[in-house]
């Protein structure tokens, strides 16, 4: 069945078979001969679930603001949709009278949930196929007692692939691995970073491999780079064309919570900065055998995380000299700037700027430091932060580019980019050649 996990639901013929579905599913459920259902049934079950979706719209786009940026409204429209269909059941059910008739109510309401979950997904791509949306993973893991010692022999050298050969019996793929990576100096409290270690990893002898840090949107989880983002798949293709070699990868936690935004600097709120800049660096050294030279680590993410990367570049280039911002905001935020400098820096604008990306860039300069900026073509609201953000990297002397790829703020936009640009990143962590 592995051609039904590939079976993609972000494109193809799928998502609109799922959507006429749910559509003859919402018909069924509209379509009761009782003369009681047309007049008072489908009358007030529009107007609750009407009511329950604006006060979910008012509680989360007003009042509480857990994200940043709002939703798309055809969310909170798909929402309503299936709330609809879900508070119909009852009153469809009794008008159908039948044990038949209830059966496929149920299934109608089935479809019409499977449809605005399809359309909510083609928003955001975090699930590109059957298996991903199932929790399938196209990709082996390994456990850290498996990863057995440290290789007695290792291979050096820049470009690393001009030193390297790979052995016989190398695994074909990379691995993944679940770990803590505790925030020993931070106290951040962060969930457990998922690794990727490259089919070079597990030769012998053993490539010193450069390190790639990723972190996620908010709201967001380590995983989600391996089911929208593809990142264990991109990671494989690229290391099949260069005999085993790939950056490890380490999808740390930038947020602590899938919705929380500690602002990834050090406050109130969490002190994700420290966590980054010395807990992620200090364990993966201690527990990987990895090229421990800065000059060959970066760090990227998507959207909260593209801005955290260049946080992270800005504030301690010497650790990140090199960082892939996807998507990433003009600046932290919460929302808007006051309540950003409120919850995240106890009012203190001259604190805020100590550590902004923007500020510093303004001041310094990072000859050192070299960074891609890739955001969506149809990506309006964070595009023009995006522009200001390079052009403030190329005044302080940074090696940047400005990349667009086609999609607008979503998972295939960050897949793409992190796709596009890996072969960049290898070069300039030293693993192949130009």
């Amino acid at each position: 069945m592995e051609w039904l996990s590939d079976l993609s639901v972000i494109s193809g013929p799928l998502p609109w078979i799922l959507t006429v579905i749910g559509v003859l599913g919402g018909v069924w459920l509209l379509a009761a001969r009782a003369p009681w259902y047309p007049r008072k049934a489908i009358p007030i079950c529009l107007a609750v679930s009407v009511m329950v979706t604006v006060v979910l719209y008012v509680m989360v786009e007003k009042v509480l603001r857990p994200f940043p940026d709002p939703i798309e409204i055809s969310i909170y429209v798909w929402i309503g949709l299936g709330l609809f269909a879900i508070v119909l059941l009852v009153p469809r059910i009794r008008a159908g009278r039948t044990v038949k008739a209830a059966v496929v109510s149920v299934l109608a309401v089935l479809a019409v949930l499977l449809a605005s979950a399809t359309q909510i997904n083609l928003v955001f791509d975090a699930y590109p196929t059957v298996g991903t949306a199932f929790g399938a993973e196209p990709f082996d893991r390994v456990q850290m007692n498996d990863l057995g010692s440290t290789a007695e022999t290792v291979v050096t050298g820049t470009p690393l692939d001009a030193s390297w050969t790979a052995p016989p019996g190398m695994p074909s793929e990379g691995r993944v691995l679940t770990a803590g990576v505790p925030g020993t100096a931070s106290g951040f409290a962060a969930r457990d970073a998922e690794i990727y270690l490259p089919p070079a990893y597990f030769a012998n002898p053993r490539p010193l491999l450069p390190v790639l840090v990723m972190l996620a949107g908010q709201p967001g989880s380590p995983e989600d780079w391996f089911a929208g983002g593809k990142l264990a798949t991109t990671m494989n293709e690229f290391a099949a064309k260069h005999g085993g070699l790939a950056p490890i990868v380490v999808v740390a936690d930038g947020t602590g919570s899938q919705i929380a935004n500690p602002l990834c600097v050090d406050s109130k709120l969490g002190n994700v900065a420290t966590y980054l800049a010395k807990d992620v660096p200090s364990w993966v050294k201690s527990n990987l055998q990895v090229n421990p030279d800065p000059k060959v680590w970066a760090i990227g993410g998507l959207s909260y995380g593209g801005t955290c990367s260049l946080q992270m570049a800005t504030n301690y280039p010497d650790v990140y000299p090199t960082f892939l911002d996807i998507s990433g905001q003009e600046e932290p935020t919460l929302g808007d700037h006051q309540r950003t400098l409120d919850d995240g820096f106890g009012g203190d604008e001259a604190a805020f700027k100590r550590v902004n990306p923007l500020d510093l860039m303004a001041s310094k300069q990072y000859p050192d430091s070299a960074g891609v900026f890739v955001i969506g073509s149809d990506d309006d609201a964070y595009k023009p932060g995006a522009q200001k953000v390079y052009q403030a990297a190329k005044d302080a002397g940074m090696d940047v580019q400005y990349v667009e790829v086609p999609g607008g703020h979503s998972f295939a936009v960050w897949s793409a980019g992190l796709e596009k640009e890996l072969p960049w990143l290898a070069q300039r962590l030293g693993l192949i050649g130009s």
